[in-house]
This record gives structure tokens, C-alpha cells and sequence, in this order.
């Protein structure tokens, strides 16, 4: 017996109405933690290299970066991640699909 693809497994979670809201109620937070990491990396930075550089502790950036946390970031404080990288932050808004 092969075991599911993570993809497979996606796909049959998104089936289920409760969990699908919840996936895309939490989408974009993943989405922007998942880019902060990308662009740190890129950089060749650590996390406590850029806690350095934020003058904060690592334990702050690994918060920010966490998929899981419950706090949402100040804008500020993802505009001072990303000028720290060599970017700024763009922010557009598009329609929602309808439902």
C-alpha cells in the first residue's frame, strides 16, 4: 500500500467545507511568513542575523516566521524585516471571488 502524497491529502482535506474556510481564512498569513523566510534565505541570513540587524531577539523573528503564531505582525514591523533584506513591501488588494 503507497501512502498519500501530501498533495493527495490536501486535496481530500479541501473537500470538507469547515476545513477549506479555515485554509483560506489562514492562506495569506502562511503565504507572507512563507515569503519572509524565502527572502531572508536569499539574503544568506539566519534568523539570529537578522534579530541582529532588527536589533530584536531571535526568539522575535522565529515568532514573525511561524506559521503557527497566533499574532499577527505590525506592518511596521514586516516594512522593517524587508528594508533589512534590500526590499519594501508592496501591498495590493484584488476582488474577492464570488461565492
Amino acid at each position: 500500500m503507497t501512502r498519500p502524497t501530501f498533495s493527495d491529502f490536501k486535496k481530500k482535506a479541501l473537500k470538507n467545507p469547515n476545513v477549506r474556510a479555515e485554509y483560506e481564512e489562514l492562506e495569506l498569513a502562511y503565504q507572507l511568513r512563507k515569503q519572509l523566510i524565502a527572502l531572508r534565505k536569499e539574503a544568506g541570513l539566519t534568523q539570529e542575523e537578522m534579530a541582529e540587524i532588527l536589533h530584536t531577539q531571535k526568539s522575535n523573528i522565529s515568532r514573525l516566521e511561524n506559521v503557527n503564531s497566533k499574532t499577527s505582525p505590525k506592518l511596521s514591523t514586516i516594512e522593517d524585516y524587508a528594508k533589512a533584506i534590500g526590499y519594501k513591501v508592496k501591498i495590493s488588494f484584488v476582488p474577492q471571488a464570488a461565492t
